[in-house]
């Protein structure tokens, strides 16, 4: 056993001096889990630090080297590599300590006394750094603490101190001067700009930094913080929700982590001030107290930090603890009509933010025993307050309905089913109390959403909604008629053959929101409606066509998804969805449909107008009206009505944008390529699929420096990679294998990025498709990495047939795989001479196949396969020998020999090949100074 710990330590020395750190990594671990000699495991760790210290993950580095230290105090190895872990984590005067006691030993050693010198540089630095900021610190403490300063002085110094708590040291000297305390008094003066401040600052003590957050959350306390969020103040109210954002990462990022804060302080687990918070949002929800946006702010907190972000993690214990909690809770916010007086203030994105939480929270159940207990918990409520004499509970039970139709639907349909519930809707929506109308109207507008449902309310509402509609001298009431109606109009979808109405019925009620949507005497909330109606009139191409038509509808729609009203986003994203035919279509299988047809079935019919070339129209003219700027904005929007479903709208809609080349530029220029980014991390599995594919198009035929500056390009690496998959498009892998070629050819730190990715195996894996045009961009992608050092090592391995493939490809037929494979080729055996004695054994045709590439009527082609042949030559004799000894040296005399300038290269390559022979006596120049005769 103690051998085979050796052998595969030994073997991991070899890999580390080789710069195979991943391997090297591997087997020390291997040979850690079969040793049972403590000495030889102190080696190991020793040299498993070095790895990690190479692959720049400090903890495990410091932890191994610890660990070695344990065996031998005397190790200096591991002190040494203790020392430059401990370095990097800032923990200097651990560092300097362990650098000082291997200076002690070796007093002649440079690595040594090198490190010795930085520490102490750094420790000085620190120390310095830490002075100016504490009596900054302090300077500021007496401004914000003298009354009789000016407000204007201590308003400059609240802000300084924002300033300061952003960098570490700063934050540090805050919170250790007693800083909270000073700050809880900035929170309870009633100027807001020292409130914010204070909220700001405290932003920046607790980013980050899991201990500091725990000790501000008890001493602030979430009465004091649920106050400030529920104020009447827009900002501060913004604010004080960014704080308790913050406040949950900081806690639950330190709960992933084994080191928790930047001091690892040893802290019990957060848990109980997570569940302390989330308390505190929920009682938030009904409090009359609260203001409309403080609500809105709770409710988006619970949405973003209840539900398991991945259904892979099996504990849902939260969502059941807030169902147990506070279930009941967000239901009176969801059931409040704000013309009722009594209820909490609500603004218009409240209703649509319960909906998003309910829905949130019924998904991430797991169990139909969890779900019946969420909809028994909702019928007992709405069965409560309709079981009630008093109708404004009677309308709180259908509000509620309304909610819950919205958000989970299984769950809303059930409570509609509920005895009594649908006809006093009917009976309602009849009423002269203009409240009970509009509740009415509103619930059966959200009840008309599946086509069971159409059906039954088509045949006794459609007459009731029309007489509202022509009759009612509301607007509020005409317009939520008007959207009711265009529900029930487009139940058929893009079936043409499929409509509700009579024909030109559903034009005129399209006619009808555009006339609304552009009234800006209407107030918002009406306008919003009647884009909801267009949302589903445009499944209808006749509509589509005249909405594009209208500018100013499709400007007054855009500028309504720029403001403040939230609730408009999924009309909108819907809209432009239908309008751009963006839309997940399935074309029927020519065979079923005669059959279909043949058993006297339904058959499915596309409207003439969504054929290619109409969406290209609209597409273009959406584009002259200004879409790109609208949904820039959309994405920019910090609400819960910006659902997954709603991005993935926009993924979808940006997608059809960037479909024609042309038109990418534009998009990128008004920041559409930008706004994918996030797309691509929050909405739907298929809508982030969408967004890679659209940032894949805008890759390949823009320069991405310019598209994604900065550290932007980094960040469109990985869902690039992600298109790298089975269950995408053969396009979507051919477009992300394009886009990560002009990614791979820019810098060394992209490739190493798509490399970190681990796409090499993945572009290896499409080399080997049988579709040409893929193969080919996975082997252009290979080309550009194959600069890379750490792939240019991996044809080195010599259990594998990468070499040998490239080989072969360098003499198919397909003109862009030959330069592809060839390129690849010039670049490693130019890099990698070790790789030229390899090539005759990879297959017995290798002279036939770069003698074809020298003869190839393609200058890119004749290039590579001279530059190939100078490299074998150059790196080995007897490959000189074999090649003179072939065709290539007549091919070779005769490229040398060209005079045409766009032939240099060439001309260069082969000249060199035969200089080499002559070099290594294999030829001589004849007289008339032209290369030949072997010698």
């Amino acid at each position: 056993m103690s051998q085979d710990s050796s052998t595969l330590r030994e073997e991991g020395n070899n890999h580390f001096k080789a710069g195979d750190v991943q391997q090297a990594l591997s087997c020390y671990t291997k040979a850690l889990k079969i040793s049972d000699c403590q000495s030889e495991n102190a080696v190991l760790y020793r040299n498993r630090a070095a790895c990690y210290l190479k692959l720049d993950d400090y903890a495990k580095a410091e932890e191994d080297a610890t660990k070695a230290l344990d065996v031998d105090q005397g190790d200096i190895k591991a002190r040494f590599r203790r020392a430059q872990a401990l370095q990097k984590f800032g923990r200097l005067d651990q560092a300097f300590m362990d650098a000082q006691k291997c200076a002690q030993l070796e007093p002649k050693n440079k690595a040594f006394q090198d490190l010795l010198r930085q520490l102490g540089a750094q420790i000085q630095q620190k120390a310095a750094q830490l002075s100016s900021t504490d009596s900054r610190v302090q300077q500021m403490f007496k401004l914000l603490l003298d009354s009789s300063a000016p407000i204007s002085e201590r308003q400059k110094a609240a802000q300084n101190l924002v300033v300061l708590s952003r960098e570490d040291p700063g934050a540090e000297q805050i919170f250790r001067n007693d800083g909270v305390k000073l700050l809880q008094n900035l929170l309870d003066s009633q100027q807001e700009e020292l409130i914010l401040s204070a909220l700001r600052t405290l932003v920046g003590l607790c980013t980050g930094h899991q201990s500091r957050t725990m000790a501000i959350v008890n001493e602030v306390g979430m009465d004091r913080l649920c106050g400030v969020m529920g104020s009447a103040a827009s900002t501060v109210s913004l604010s004080a929700c960014h704080l308790v954002q913050v406040m949950f990462e900081a806690l639950t990022e330190g709960m992933k982590k084994e080191i928790r804060g930047k001091d690892e302080a040893i802290l019990p687990e957060p848990s109980r001030e997570l569940r302390s918070m989330l308390r505190h949002l929920i009682d938030m929800l009904p409090a009359s107290s609260v203001s409309g946006a403080g609500r809105d702010s709770a409710i988006n907190l619970l949405v973003k930090q209840v539900p398991r972000k991945s259904l892979k993690n099996p504990d849902n214990s939260l969502t059941l603890w807030v169902i147990d909690q506070g279930l009941k809770k967000i239901l009176e916010v969801a059931g409040t009509v704000p013309e009722i007086e009594g209820g909490p203030p609500l603004t218009d994105n409240t209703p649509m933010s319960c909906s998003v939480l309910l829905n949130k929270l019924y998904d991430d159940l797991k169990s139909d025993k969890e779900r019946e207990n969420f909809n028994k918990l909702c019928e007992e409520y709405v069965q409560y307050h309709f079981g009630s004499s008093d109708m404004e509970s009677k309308l709180r039970a259908i509000q509620t309905v309304s909610v819950l139709l919205q958000g989970p639907s299984d769950v809303g349909n059930r409570t509609l089913e509920l005895s009594g519930i649908m006809e006093a809707v009917i009976s309602l929506c009849a009423s002269e109390n203009i409240t009970q109308q509009q509740v009415a109207v509103e619930a059966l507008i959200h009840a008309a959403g599946k086509a069971k449902r159409a059906s039954f309310i088509t045949a006794n509402g459609v007459a009731l909604l029309k007489d509202l509609y022509k009759k009612s001298e509301n607007d509020r009431i005409r317009v939520r008629a008007l959207v009711g109606l265009c529900k029930l109009g487009s139940a058929g979808g893009t079936d043409f053959s499929m409509k509700q109405f009579a024909e030109g019925s559903t034009l005129k009620l399209a006619k009808q929101c555009r006339k609304w949507l552009c009234n800006e005497s209407l107030p918002p909330t009406s306008r919003r409606w009647a884009i909801e109606g267009l949302a589903y009139l445009t499944l209808d191409a006749d509509v589509k066509e005249d909405l594009v038509e209208d500018k100013k509808a499709l400007q007054a729609m855009f500028e309504l998804a720029k403001s403040e009203d939230k609730t408009v986003l999924y009309a909108v994203g819907s809209t432009l969805v239908n309008c751009t035919n963006s839309y997940d279509v399935e074309k029927p299988d020519p065979q079923m449909v005669e059959l279909a047809k043949y058993a006297k079935q339904h058959v499915p019919e596309e409207h003439p107008k969504d054929a290619q070339s109409f969406v290209e129209k609209r597409v273009v003219k959406l584009l002259e009206a200004g879409v790109v700027s609208a949904l820039v904005c959309m994405v920019k929007q910090e609400s819960p009505a910006l659902t997954e479903a709603c991005r993935e709208c926009i993924a979808r809609v940006i997608l059809a944008l960037v479909e024609r080349q042309e038109d990418r530029g534009l998009v990128v220029a008004q920041g559409g390529g930008k706004a994918l980014l996030p797309l691509v991390s929050e909405s739907t599995d298929r809508g982030k699929i969408k967004a890679a594919q659209a940032l894949a198009k805008i890759t390949i035929t823009s320069n991405p420096e310019i598209a994604f500056p900065g550290e932007r390009v980094y960040e469109v690496v990985r869902p690039l990679v992600s298109l790298l998959a089975l269950d995408c498009t053969m396009l979507q892998n051919f477009e992300a294998l394009m886009a990560l070629t002009n990614l791979a050819g820019i810098s060394e730190r992209l490739r190493q990025k798509i490399i970190k990715e681990k796409a090499v195996p993945k572009v290896e894996g499409y080399m080997f498709e049988e579709h040409e045009m893929v193969r080919a961009a996975a082997t252009e992608c290979m080309c550009n990495l194959a600069l890379s050092t750490e792939v240019q090592k991996s044809y080195l391995a010599t259990d594998s047939d990468r070499l040998k493939l490239l080989v072969l490809y360098s003499g198919e037929d397909d003109e862009r795989l030959r330069k592809a494979a060839s390129g690849t080729l010039a670049v490693l055996t130019g890099e990698m001479p070790e790789l030229c004695t390899r090539i005759p054994d990879t297959t017995s045709h290798w002279l036939e196949i770069f003698q074809a590439l020298l003869l190839s009527e393609s200058q890119d082609l004749r290039h590579r396969g001279a530059v190939i042949v100078m490299n074998l030559m150059q790196a080995d004799k007897s490959l000189a020998e074999k090649l003179m000894e072939s065709e290539a040296l007549e091919i070779l005399s005769v490229l040398a020999k060209g005079d045409d300038p766009k032939q240099a290269s060439v001309q260069k390559a082969a000249q060199r090949c035969l200089d080499l022979a002559i070099e290594y006596g294999l030829i001589r120049n004849n007289e008339d100074g032209v290369n030949g005769n072997i010698m």
